[in-house]
């Protein structure tokens, strides 16, 4: 094949892993983020601005470094490691679920973030009107503040797709660059660029790119009330 030729089952394999990575782990984060935002949006406590600063950790950490605390913390010699191995009877290191379990962790701040802003801008006076006429906690969440806060659920859940799609240095780290196993959209472009396959690494880019795009203007999307 021509070094100018796309090889498009080559193509194909990391996209759809990347996609199905991103859409799980976005699941996921989302489930978490939204249920720790709501509770910690109605909570006052000491130690809440530590236990927070811990949720945002991933943010600022260098990928690398999630990547290698979740190698110790999973790995082969650790004992959740071992627990998940007994129970599976394969070890999650280097299988597309560690690549979901570092994509989740590095998508939850982003999720986390926007869900609580979300919260925030609920008006308490319309879940204390809720409780007042006999709504649980449940009820609460699931018929007041969560439909009041679902412009920012579909932002968060967006932001986290997009940062799961994306995610290298964690993946790489616990999760390999194993063809049509482990190896996402980004592993894929650093390989290509590595062995100077330019063709597939702007294919590859390209995708990326489009995709991230038309996740992001969605979250642009102007919202229209009626008067």
């Amino acid at each position: 094949m021509s070094g100018n030729e796309i090889d498009w089952t080559a193509f194909w394999s990391p996209v759809r892993l990347s996609l199905q990575v991103a859409l799980l782990s976005s699941v996921i984060a989302a489930v978490l983020g939204i249920a720790v935002a709501w509770w910690m949006s109605h909570r006052s406590f000491r130690g809440k601005i530590v236990l927070e600063t811990v949720f945002m950790l991933p943010l600022v950490l260098p990928p690398t470094v999630v990547g290698f605390l979740l190698l110790v913390l999973l790995g082969r010699k650790s004992l959740l490691g071992q627990w998940i191995e007994a129970i599976f009877s394969a070890p999650v290191i280097f299988s597309w679920w560690a690549a979901v379990i570092a994509s989740v962790v590095v998508a939850f701040p982003l999720v986390y973030q926007t869900m609580k802003s979300g919260f925030s801008g609920i008006d308490r006076d319309l879940e204390d009107a809720g409780r007042s006429i006999g709504a649980n906690e449940w009820q609460v969440f699931r018929y007041i503040s969560l439909p009041l806060a679902g412009r920012a659920l579909m932002t968060a859940f967006i932001l986290g797709f997009a940062r799961a799609l994306g995610e290298f240095g964690a993946t790489l780290m616990i999760a390999g660059n194993i063809p049509g196993k482990t190896q996402t959209v980004p592993t894929a472009i650093y390989v290509a660029v590595d062995s100077g396959n330019q063709t597939m690494a702007w294919a590859w880019t390209g995708s990326i790119i489009i995709i991230s795009f038309v996740m992001l203007l969605l979250t642009r999307q102007p919202t229209h009330e009626k008067a």
